[in-house]
């Protein structure tokens, strides 16, 4: 979804001024587009929960996923699980354990799924802080399967993954979707939620998977109201 200046003064609640010297001095992506500013919403979601920036939740509210129905996180949590004690030295060796452990179609492909994560430049990552990742194709990770799942994994221990903060990575959130529009409505509310530092926090590998759903779903709630 594309956005205005006009949109983005919105969602950060601050001046025209403020947003064109965040362009210039802190990075917030953006397209010039002779004398009008273009922006990508999911973009500035990223940018705004790597920088810390408060944002309105106005960002992350779709009326809908034309054709279907928006799925809510609690759903796609619960049908993608959350699992702990993932094993891996890096990356490659964690997104094999991963990718053994998703809930997924009898037929789906896993090894192709564990492909696409381990090509690097396909592969981005919306770096959330305090080692919480979400892995972020280029290509969306979108399965045969008519239910979207995200899966939470905790690994056994951090790796290392070059994070903007400098700590390793213990935690990832894994969306599978059946569409591009679920994709970045999953990813764009995840992102959100996750820039509370103290829900970040709260959920860790000693908390349990019930504890972990009510918290998600309080999050998600404020997002609605």
């Amino acid at each position: 979804m594309r956005l205005a200046l006009k949109d983005v003064v919105t969602l950060f609640d601050v001046s025209e001024e403020t947003v064109l010297k965040w362009i210039k001095s802190r990075g917030l992506p953006s397209n010039r587009i002779r004398s009008n500013w273009a922006f990508d919403r999911m973009k500035v979601l990223e940018w705004a929960t790597e920088t810390r920036t408060r944002v309105s939740p106005a960002i992350v509210q779709t009326k809908s996923c034309y054709p279907e129905s928006c799925p809510s996180l609690v759903d796609t949590l619960t049908h993608g699980g959350i699992h702990y004690g993932i094993t891996g030295e890096d990356m490659r060796a964690v997104f094999a354990s991963i990718t053994r452990v998703l809930n997924l179609p009898n037929d789906a492909e896993r090894e192709l799924l564990q492909r696409v994560l381990n090509a690097r430049k396909s592969l981005g990552f919306m770096g959330i802080g305090d080692g919480v990742v979400i892995p972020h194709p280029r290509s969306p990770i979108v399965s045969n399967s008519s239910q979207a799942s995200v899966s939470l994994c905790f690994l056994e221990m951090p790796v290392e993954w070059k994070a903007a903060d400098g700590k390793p990575v213990s935690t990832i959130f894994m969306a599978i979707s059946p569409s591009i529009h679920v994709h970045l409505h999953l990813l764009s509310r995840l992102a959100y939620i996750l820039n509370d530092a103290k829900l970040r926090v709260a959920i860790n590998p000693k908390a349990k998977p019930k504890r972990i759903l009510e918290l998600v779903r309080k999050a998600e709630s404020e997002i609605n109201e």
